[in-house]
């Protein structure tokens, strides 16, 4: 399909009746006419819009049986499968909220997100159970917990299966476009996460938006190998893909050795990656690449020359989108599906298709708040209509958020002459590895308390398959003997694999601003650090 027959953005949109930005109406008006198209495509098995109407009834009714109420919490830890769709679906319906994070997570990380929210359940793929048994085992009153896929030998049924066993609501119906639908965690520099809630209504403005940002067409097959605790799967590629009416074609977890295979046997016509990934998939093997797949178009951010003409050339992938989001504040900037294209930028605006609706605003603001000319660095600062409702329980968090009605990014950036933005660096203490934002506060705080470890700094250094990776500088308590292997085997046991140091260096000191707090800016840049550093990289997966 070329450019000159694709249906624009809105016109896709105008396929379906208007709804009220309420999940459940933006729903039906695609039931209504997609009823038996697939919409899930998961393992060979077709989850028909049809048929996920019928499991969020029973959803619905299940949810209700466990005395879920609006408002109500759910943690969601797993891996990607059909039942995190109607979940989101059901919930939404009766104005409860879905809590998700990664599957990967040690029990101590689940525990605080899931007693911050105030979960009153948790639904879990069978990898996690233990952990999240283990989380929630001290909160009062204990969540229930349910298992996505498999009956538990001696305990519940599992989730599908309850299911099915209930009978279906078909008339509940209290969420609105401003109920929360979500609560997203993500780590910020006080050293734990805060949880980011979105509205049913900047959840389905950013998929909406999202239409736009990839010209998604009516027989999109979207691929989502990226996890749904995670903005850019549940709202960029789920949401995306209903919005269009299209299909997403869920992949449990992402495999670089099958990624080829699954586009190909799959027809994907689309697919959203990070960068880390789409730099592993440019080094794997020749071999594993299938020519024959469909992919036109793929979403990802940064993007560099090498990987550009990888994906353009070696893989046939011709059109490559570069973007910028935060769980905050998603769908703002991208590069112009249609073009121009500058590589190495986040775009410039990237409107709702619908001129109804408020288009987004970005200025480049000094410490006073001033805007700064074109070309020289400040703060981001954004409004947009699909900004978050808020952190949920920290309203201080959310104050400091803002500047005169302005959400503040902490990113530095600049502006060129054709309004697209560059990023130069992150103000905030954030490390950003393989597509998550990782709190460098909480990796210093929980490995400081070893006690050979008089003080300690995590510090992103740039990594061979894009964004970073961490290092960890280490000053021993006098009299120890602490190396970086005794470091490494306890990071094993206080930190999830993705917050792990792959650079561990002891060094004699750390330097301090005047208030005694380490200046971590002094570190970098990192070079020497990292040549001195024990380097615990493990292999690709």
């Amino acid at each position: 399909m070329t450019n000159s027959t694709l249906l624009s953005p809105l016109e896709v949109l105008r396929q379906f009746e208007a709804h009220d930005f309420s999940i459940d109406q933006f729903f039906q008006t695609r039931l209504h006419h997609l009823s038996q198209k697939p919409m899930v495509e998961y393992q060979r098995e077709v989850m028909t819009w049809q048929s996920c109407s019928e499991q969020a009834d029973k959803a619905v009714a299940w949810l209700q049986k466990r005395g879920i109420q609006a408002g109500d919490r759910i943690g969601l830890m797993a891996y990607n499968n059909p039942a995190t769709v109607v979940l989101l679906i059901a919930c939404a319906r009766i104005s409860a909220v879905i809590v998700p994070c990664n599957p990967e997570f040690e029990a101590r990380e689940a525990k605080y997100i899931f007693e911050h929210a105030g979960v009153r359940g948790v639904i879990c793929s069978p990898e996690p159970l233990s952990r999240v048994q283990e989380a929630t085992h001290d909160m009062n009153p204990e969540p229930w917990k349910v298992v996505i896929e498999e009956d538990q030998p001696g305990g519940e049924a599992s989730l599908l299966n309850q299911w099915m066993g209930c009978e279906p609501d078909r008339t509940t119906r209290t969420g609105t476009a401003d109920s929360t639908c979500m609560i997203i965690y993500t780590s910020g520099t006080t050293g734990f996460p805060k949880g980011v809630m979105h509205s049913q209504r900047s959840y389905l403005l950013t998929a909406e938006a999202f239409v736009h940002r990839m010209y998604l067409q009516p027989d999109e097959r979207l691929m989502c190998v990226l996890p749904l605790f995670h903005i850019n799967a549940l709202m960029y590629s789920l949401g995306g893909a209903m919005a269009c009416g299209g299909t997403l074609i869920l992949i449990r977890r992402f495999s670089a050795s099958t990624f080829w295979q699954q586009a190909a046997a799959t027809r994907a016509t689309e697919v959203n990656v990070i960068m880390s990934a789409a730099a592993i998939l440019a080094r794997r093997p020749a071999q594993e690449f299938v020519r024959d797949h469909s992919i036109r178009k793929m979403f990802l951010a940064p993007l560099n020359r090498d990987l550009l003409d990888t994906f353009q050339q070696r893989f046939h992938v011709p059109v490559l989108i570069e973007c910028y989001g935060m769980t905050e504040i998603p769908g703002v900037l991208s590069n112009p599906f249609l073009g121009p294209h500058k590589l190495g930028s986040m775009g410039c605006i990237s409107p709702h298709p619908d001129p109804a609706i408020e288009r987004p605003e970005v200025r480049i603001i000094n410490e006073d708040g001033e805007e700064v000319p074109v070309g020289e660095f400040g703060e981001l600062a954004v409004k947009t209509p699909t900004l978050m409702q808020g952190y949920f329980n920290d309203p201080e968090q959310t104050a400091a958020s803002f500047k005169d009605g302005w959400f503040l990014t902490g990113d530095l950036a600049r502006r060129d002459a054709d309004d697209f933005l560059f990023i130069f660096t992150r103000k905030k203490d954030i490390i950003r590895r393989r597509g998550e934002n990782i709190s460098g506060a909480e990796i210093d705080s929980l490995m400081g308390t070893h006690p050979d470890i008089l003080e300690c700094a995590s510090i992103g250094v740039a990594s061979d398959l894009g964004e970073e990776e961490i290092l960890l500088a280490v000053v021993p308590r006098p009299g120890t003997a602490i190396t970086p292997e005794i470091v490494n085997a306890y990071a094993q046991q206080q930190l999830s694999p993705i917050k792990r140091p792959r650079y561990i260096v002891m060094v004699e000191s750390l330097p301090h601003t005047g208030s005694m707090k380490i200046a971590k800016f002094r570190l970098k840049p990192a070079d020497n650090l990292r040549r001195m550093a024990t380097d615990f990289s493990s292999k690709e997966n």
